[in-house]
């Protein structure tokens, strides 16, 4: 899930974002009003992270114009005072939720964990894909019996994917909800880590989950015999090729 925080303190803002990144999320991060809005309105973001005292622009008025906009990003504000009217203005602006400084990281992650729930449809922190489990809360995989062990960022890109289960999706979605704004998009990074997550979740003697759709992105899902060849498919031919001529290439 990719992630704006809008934090003018630098101590918060280093606490939230470094966080953050430790629990496989990309993260972006700006310092005033105006350049929150701006990022929301040039970048896909899953969830934004608003103080109320920013530089520029209120909080309150960024969320305001986020929702003339039409942007139904969920909103979690954050702010130092604790008046019962300031927790109103937020909401009725358009926020989401709200949370009072100073806080306790969990609860931060939890009130996200709960708005990234709900944007289009109740989403439950257990979701299946056959006999593929991921348990958002405690960011583990699962296949049938057999645990999977993920890096950070392999989970943050197999999340997004079970979120979009039987739907293909590009490598320019992947690098807008898994990456932050750093991502290099000429990159191979998006392939090296389907790879890795493809070797991962589909075992030798397991039907294969994650498919490539070639010239349009990926598919996590059962799906029937397909004409396309996929990466998997072409990664063994390529190694079967260098073994043939007494060479090795690793990514």
């Amino acid at each position: 899930m990719r992630v704006l925080i809008a934090e003018d303190d630098p101590g918060v803002q280093r606490f939230v974002l470094k966080g953050l990144q430790e629990q496989a999320y990309a993260v972006d991060a700006v310092a005033t009003g105006p350049a929150a809005l701006e990022q929301a309105e040039i970048n896909s973001y899953d969830l934004i992270i608003l103080d109320v005292m920013l530089p520029g622009l209120s909080g309150f008025e960024v969320c305001r114009r986020l929702r003339e906009l039409g942007l139904k990003i969920p909103v979690l504000m954050l702010t130092a005072r604790d008046a019962v009217e300031d927790r109103v203005t937020g909401l009725d602006h358009g926020a989401d939720d709200y949370l009072t400084k100073p806080f306790e990281f969990r609860e931060l992650l939890a009130r996200m964990r709960a708005l990234l729930r709900r944007p289009v449809e109740l989403k439950p922190a257990q979701a299946h894909v056959a006999d593929l489990t991921l348990d958002t809360a405690a960011q583990t995989a699962t296949r049938a019996s057999r645990n999977i062990s993920l890096t950070h960022k392999e989970y943050a890109l197999l999340e997004y994917l079970v979120r979009n289960v039987n739907r293909v999706v590009g490598r320019a979605e992947i690098a807008e909800h898994v990456w932050d704004e750093e991502f290099d998009p000429f990159s191979n990074l998006i392939e090296v880590y389907i790879n890795r997550l493809r070797h991962k979740i589909d075992g030798p003697k397991e039907a294969p989950l994650l498919h490539t759709r070639r010239g349009a992105g990926y598919l996590l899902g059962v799906v029937e015999q397909q004409d396309d060849t996929s990466e998997s498919s072409s990664s063994e031919a390529v190694r079967g090729k260098t073994k043939s001529h007494g060479k090795r290439n690793d990514v």
